[in-house]
């Protein structure tokens, strides 16, 4: 896939003529139906007026190829973090509720656990013994001021999760080192809930937070990894169609 030319396909194609006369002419040409420009991310010639001028030196940083892929993957992490973000504030709020009427709920519960006994009997569940009753009943047995805390907990994690949402989608690298922070903390909490039982959906989780720090870490050269913040930079203005143009120009 040419992620270029599909980036330019949704957002439009983005032009600049350089104040460098021999730069200038690489990014120029004459049709016979006017002055083409080429585009700084997909290089192809666009016609009409170019979108900036100026020094080299001041022309967009424009995401091309390999960067624009990266940036699909950084979003789709984003996408994930603000879906559970959003999935845990709604748990906050429900044990919040819950804290608040928790007696009138347990009296319809208890109320209502008996009608379901000869349906249970039919299929052969044993409500006096089953787990999740147990569990609602454990539940139940949690004060008010317990309650709130593990509400106010959920929305602190919900929290979290959202702001690195944020982070990714926007692809700040502040974003990716709190997202890297973020999720490293988390992995020791899903590491002891496979101790205890092992499912899909952990073991799915636990994948994709590995895969997040890894690829990260990698990718944008957090920490210092690969030469840190300066190689980084360095990466994205060699791989920027001007800087290819300059060096051609100087060859």
């Amino acid at each position: 896939m040419d992620w270029s030319l599909l980036t330019c396909a949704r957002r439009g194609h983005i032009t600049y003529a350089p104040d460098e006369p021999q730069l200038r002419l690489r990014l120029h040409t004459e049709t016979p139906v006017g002055e083409a420009w080429r585009c700084l991310r997909c290089g192809a010639y666009i016609h009409g007026e170019p979108h900036g001028s100026g020094p080299a030196d001041h022309a967009p940083l424009v995401k091309r190829g390999k960067e624009l892929r990266d940036a699909f993957i950084m979003r789709f992490f984003a996408v994930e973090r603000l879906i559970r973000g959003l999935v845990v504030l709604a748990a906050a709020y429900g044990v919040w509720r819950f804290s608040e009427h928790r007696g009138s709920i347990q009296r319809i519960f208890e109320k209502e656990i008996p009608l379901l006994r000869p349906l249970a009997d039919q299929v052969g569940w044993d409500l006096d013994h089953s787990k999740i009753v147990e569990s609602f009943r454990k539940v139940f047995d949690l004060t008010p001021g317990t309650l709130r805390w593990l509400a106010v907990g959920l929305l602190v994690y919900a929290a979290v999760e959202i702001i690195e949402a944020v982070g990714l989608w926007l692809l700040q690298r502040w974003g990716e080192y709190f997202a890297v922070v973020a999720t490293s903390f988390g992995l020791p909490i899903e590491i002891y809930e496979l101790t205890e039982r092992i499912t899909v959906v952990r073991i799915g989780a636990l994948l994709i937070n590995i895969g997040l720090i890894v690829y990260i870490v990698a990718t944008k050269r957090l920490f210092g990894v690969r030469g840190g913040k300066a190689a980084h930079e360095a990466h994205l203005r060699s791989a920027s169609l001007l800087e290819v143009e300059e060096a051609g120009v100087a060859d």
